[in-house]
């Protein structure tokens, strides 16, 4: 479910989204909170019991002070890049995700390393003995999360794409005339197809192969 700029305004009181400085959501089957890239000026955010599985949307939340996470479906700790570049930052609560892991310990102290302003974590006081000891037990976080690639090859959509990926051929993918098809083929390693059976012959099965990079399993009956 997608929260929208309606919901956010109802739920907040507000008439604007640059006004809104708190906001609850809990237990709102929420996945998709683009919304957050449009609240400057939030403070508090509650998304806990929902299904996120992206911090980005709130990296632009500079006033963000109160971040509320526990039992959504964030899947890495590399997520808390997003987090790293918000300076007001002091209470997050992260526990039962599955990025948290078999081990606390070390899942904590990554948390710590890559957000050592935090006050409180998982409503937990964090200490000054906790923060040395993340610098040397802790994962250093230096880049975003990258993208996952479905089967089909494509990066997986996420709320900003505006660029749809198909696994279907073009049309002109189909209409090779021989000599065309023996080029790709020769460039591929490929043996020639002969005359006698291009007509038979599907060069959208050959450009698939180009983009599989493989072409051990295409047209065994012609090579």
């Amino acid at each position: 479910m997608k929260l929208t700029r309606k919901a956010v305004l109802a739920r907040a009181k507000a008439a604007e989204l640059d006004s809104v400085r708190k906001l609850n959501c809990w237990g709102s089957c929420l996945t998709d909170i683009s919304i957050c890239r449009e609240l400057p000026n939030i403070e508090v955010i509650t998304f806990s019991v929902n299904s996120i599985s992206s911090l980005e949307p709130m990296s632009q939340c500079q006033n963000l002070s109160e971040l509320y996470l526990r039992k959504n479906s964030i899947l890495s700790l590399n997520e808390l890049f997003h987090l790293k570049s918000l300076p007001r930052l002091r209470v997050l609560w992260l526990s039962e995700n599955p990025c948290c892991g078999p081990d606390p310990h070390h899942y904590r102290m990554t948390v710590l390393r890559n957000l050592p302003n935090l006050q409180k974590l998982d409503n937990q006081a964090v200490t000054e003995e906790e923060l040395s000891q993340a610098l040397v037990d802790g994962e250093e976080i230096i880049a975003p999360p990258a993208k996952r690639v479905l089967e089909n090859g494509c990066p997986e959509a996420n709320e900003s794409s505006t660029t749809a990926c198909t696994t279907e051929p073009k049309s002109e993918h189909l209409n090779f005339t021989l000599e065309e098809t023996n080029k790709i083929r020769e460039q591929l390693g490929m043996k020639p197809v002969p005359r006698d059976k291009f007509s038979s012959f599907r060069p959208g099965r050959l450009m698939a192969a180009g983009r599989r990079g493989t072409t051990s399993s295409v047209l065994s009956c012609c090579s």
